[in-house]
């Protein structure tokens, strides 16, 4: 079980932002640049599962940073207290709840690791911090720096991203470069939004498919998200942050070096793979699609360098495993082919 720094925010976001002609966005994205460089070269081994029997209820621990980078910082809500007059901490655990309930209510799956593994997450991090990540151990939100980027804790799907980090973690343990590393980012974005969708009660069809919705700041004029997965590349065309690279077929896939092989772009093929799979299916997109990729991940089928084509495949036997020869299997094979990726 390899632990990985996953961000939500891309670095080649933060870089073109780095060199910004206005220093105040400049000076933030540099500044974001370089904590995630300290704190990626200092991550540790993840810690071994919990003891004792899987729990029905969450273990969550907030803690604040109080704008420094040591972690995990001062906790300030503990599962079961009330709420607190801090409301970036309440949001914290609220979400740190709903992406709880997902997984328990849709997958039966107790917590991220299936072991009723204790959720940490820490908030204020860092001054004017840009991002927000998952560490292998706990999950750290930045406070943006209110003109480029706002408090990750407003989307929950942002919440629900970082977390699937550690489901993957303890699953399929996706290597997190080029096409398996896009698997990963890709998992924890259909997650995410699953989590958004099932804390709301959304349909397939209801939902906006947008990862990091009410996350841009008053600066960025043109940007709605950081991903759609609905129209990979349309989330934000924007002066100060550019345009948004990611690809939704393979006819325009991505070969990049940076990023560890573009992980964060390349992740829109399969991201677009599983909204035409759950549009095409209709209801609620965990029941169905989402099912399809949790068995996936759980399946123990999957190499963890798998390529696309290896991640569509098992998909496509997820789907014949669990419904038969129906509407679900002839619905993924169509969704593989449209976005270009070979099932066979």
């Amino acid at each position: 079980m390899t632990p990985h720094f996953c961000t939500i925010v891309p670095p080649h976001m933060l870089e073109r932002l780095a060199e910004s002609e206005n220093p105040a966005y400049a000076e933030a994205a540099q500044r974001t640049l370089l904590v995630d460089a300290a704190q990626r070269s200092a991550r540790e081994e993840a810690p071994p599962a919990p003891e004792g029997s899987p729990s029905d209820r969450p273990r969550r621990t907030l803690y604040d940073a109080r704008h420094g980078t040591a972690l995990p910082g001062v906790e300030v809500r503990a599962e079961g207290e009330p709420a607190v007059a801090d409301t970036t901490v309440n949001r914290a655990y609220a979400g740190l709840g709903a992406t709880f309930d997902l997984f328990l209510k849709a997958f039966g799956h107790r917590s991220i690791d299936g072991a009723g593994m204790p959720l940490l997450a820490t908030v204020h991090f860092d001054e004017k911090y840009d991002n927000a990540f998952w560490n292998g151990e706990q999950m750290v939100f930045g406070d943006g720096d209110g003109e480029l980027f706002l408090d990750f804790t407003i989307p929950v799907d942002v919440i629900g991203h970082e977390l699937a980090h550690g489901f993957t973690q303890h699953t399929a343990n996706l290597a997190y470069f080029g096409q398996s590393g896009a698997l990963n980012e890709s998992v924890s974005d259909v997650f995410g939004s699953l989590v958004k969708q099932h804390a709301l009660g959304q349909t397939a069809e209801q939902a906006d498919w947008l990862i990091g919705a009410g996350l841009l700041g008053p600066a960025i004029d043109n940007g709605v998200a950081l991903r759609s997965m609905k129209e990979p590349g349309t989330a934000y065309d924007d002066d100060v942050l550019g345009k948004d690279p990611q690809p939704a077929t393979m006819d325009d896939y991505v070969r990049t070096s940076s990023d560890n092989g573009g992980v964060h772009i390349n992740s829109g093929i399969p991201n677009h793979a599983f909204y035409l799979l759950a549009t095409e299916l209709g209801g609620f997109a965990w029941e169905r699609a989402g099912r399809i990729w949790y068995d996936v991940m759980t399946g123990g089928t999957l190499t963890e360098e798998a390529r696309f084509n290896e991640f569509a495949r098992a998909t496509v036997a997820s789907a014949r495993r669990l419904f038969g020869e129906g509407d679900e299997v002839q619905a993924v094979l169509k969704a593989w082919s449209l976005v270009g990726v070979p099932t066979t």
